[in-house]
């Protein structure tokens, strides 16, 4: 058995930074990221938790620029849509929100669940088989970490067409669309999330509440 090893006061205080500067990257610079780096954040995103040991999550690189093309003109018509839940001032400050980097970041990553993976025999999901989708959010998430790490950038977007990404990528159809995400380095930083900064939305105090019952 390996010896656990010790995090000190510096390391935790460094992992705390990393968490705040965390942030939904929506302006790239267009500049290419190193080779090999994007495989690196993938392998570790594959040491992120999963239920049952099941690891779901798929990554599938987007370089071809047809594919890129059909996946923006579906952020275009989802984004539209969106546009019209939103009336008066709401809709005017949706209008000026950037909520993608489609256009400039260098790498498209998509990523799926594999609902169909027998790895993990289903442990875990029987009565909770959602879990299987949250085990590729984790995945995500440690990738985002990782990219930030390295200085990296990552913007998750939402505003998409599933059905659509899914059928463009041509990946098996058990695989569902977790997370579209764009990757580069940013063109600046910022501690607080864009949405904050532009008056979206205030931090919620309940989510970093913690109830005792």
């Amino acid at each position: 058995m390996s010896q656990a090893p010790f995090f000190n006061e510096k390391f935790y205080s460094e992992l705390r930074l990393l968490l705040e500067w965390r942030r939904d990257v929506r302006r790239f610079c267009t500049d290419p990221l190193p080779a090999g780096l994007v495989e690196e954040f993938v392998g570790l995103a594959s040491l992120g938790p999963s239920v049952g040991y099941s690891q779901p999550c798929r990554f599938v690189r987007v370089d071809d620029p047809k594919r890129r093309a059909s996946v923006m003109e579906s952020y275009e018509r989802a984004n539209r849509a969106a546009l019209a839940s939103y009336k008066g001032a709401d809709a005017e400050l949706y209008c000026r929100l950037k909520l993608a980097g489609l256009g400039e970041s260098p790498v498209h990553l998509a990523a799926f669940c594999d609902r169909a993976t027998s790895t993990g025999k289903g442990l875990g999901r029987q009565s909770m088989p959602q879990a299987l989708q949250y085990s590729a959010v984790m995945a995500i998430c440690i990738l985002w970490l990782a990219a930030r790490a390295r200085g990296v950038g990552v913007g998750w977007v939402s505003i998409l067409e599933p059905e659509v990404v899914t059928r463009v990528l041509d990946v098996p159809e058990s695989w569902e669309l977790i997370g579209y995400l764009c990757l580069g380095y940013p063109r600046s930083d910022d501690d607080r999330p864009a949405l904050m900064r532009v008056g979206w939305e205030k931090r919620d105090p309940r989510a970093a509440t913690l109830l005792v019952r």
